[in-house]
């Protein structure tokens, strides 16, 4: 008799059948005539991914599209950025054992994967080596040991790539073994699987996160209101029921969210979903991104104009990573002639 064969998870299938080719997104979208603006080396370095229900989200004919703008592997990438590093927020002095770094106290981070389910074109760690460098590595127990040993570290962060991506029985190896740690009081996971592939919210995930023993928070990534549809509505008030807080992360990208109505219509869209805005980060400057920055003096004109028109709950704060800062450095408006920005003490 021939072995049973399981059916893989709906959202694994949705994962394996994600569109790899640029030249087949552009086709999908009718935009072949983008196609002498694609970047084989950029797509050689980074490849595309993006699942076929984000695509689904993106606008027919519209070369501008902002969903399309954040996947798609442009000339733009290879063109050489004087400020713009590899290692734009210094992960690797941070690192204090194999895929744990901890930047801030009282939290580690644990990098538990290299895989996503879309690559983001602005990613600050596109080139970061997920090959030797992951948590999950020989079934998490330098992590786990290395968290056990410091009584500061009161937060568990899981990060990547998407920790979402892995099994959710591999998420339970991790958690059944943190469990043991009497210093951990909270558990937050970022990820932007509920928004890029909703179908990874399944029962089995919903299971595990109902009896975690910590509160959870998860914060979720979309940076422009189009991501947000019916199934991602679903996916997110399915978390909500387990009892999981919800925040969202933007990046403030040129030609994808940098006008005031686009952000507003973030705030709003995500909110109508239960999830509360969070930060609106600038761009991390990692090698390859440049032509999505935004300067800070029209950054900070865009978060006044959104403060100007969105109730403060729904206004996220405008904040930069900075390598061997405390925590996130919050952009503040000045009064000075020049309109220039002044950073803040970080929180």
């Amino acid at each position: 008799m021939q072995p049973a064969i399981l059916a893989q998870p709906r959202w694994q299938d949705a994962w394996r059948q994600a569109v790899r080719d640029p030249h087949e997104l552009l086709a999908l979208l009718g935009l072949e005539s983008l196609a002498a603006r694609l970047s084989p080396e950029a797509a050689a370095q980074f490849p595309l991914r993006v699942p076929r229900g984000f695509v689904a989200r993106m606008r027919v004919g519209d070369a501008h599209d902002p969903l399309l703008r954040q996947v798609l592997p442009l000339d733009d990438e290879m063109r050489p950025a004087p400020g713009f590093s590899l290692d734009a927020v210094g992960d690797a002095a941070a690192r204090t054992a194999t895929g744990v770094l901890q930047k801030y106290r009282g939290r580690a981070l644990l990098i538990a994967t290299g895989s996503c389910a879309i690559n983001c074109r602005y990613c600050f760690r596109r080139h970061y080596p997920y090959a030797e460098e992951t948590a999950a590595r020989e079934g998490w127990r330098e992590a786990v040991a290395t968290i056990a040993a410091d009584d500061s570290i009161e937060e568990v962060l899981l990060s990547g790539g998407d920790p979402l991506s892995l099994a959710t029985s591999k998420l339970e190896e991790l958690t059944q073994a943190l469990a043991g740690i009497p210093h951990l009081k909270r558990l937050r996971i970022h990820s932007r699987l509920p928004v890029v592939l909703p179908e990874r919210v399944d029962a089995g995930l919903l299971r595990w996160l109902s009896a975690l023993p910590w509160p959870v928070t998860l914060v979720i990534h979309a940076n422009h209101a189009n991501e947000f549809d019916a199934s991602v509505d679903a996916a997110l008030a399915d978390l909500r029921g387990a009892g999981v807080t919800l925040l969202n992360q933007a990046v403030l990208l040129r030609g994808v969210n940098d006008d005031v109505d686009s952000l507003v219509a973030l705030s709003e869209r995500g909110f109508a979903a239960g999830v509360l805005p969070y930060y609106l980060h600038q761009l991390d400057r990692v090698a390859g991104v440049a032509h999505f920055e935004v300067d800070d003096v029209r950054a900070l004109d865009l978060h006044a104009q959104l403060r100007a028109r969105l109730s403060g709950y729904l206004v996220p704060r405008l904040v930069r990573e900075v390598a061997g800062d405390s925590g996130k450095r919050p952009l503040w408006d000045t009064d000075d002639s020049a309109g220039l920005a002044s950073i803040a003490s970080p929180v």
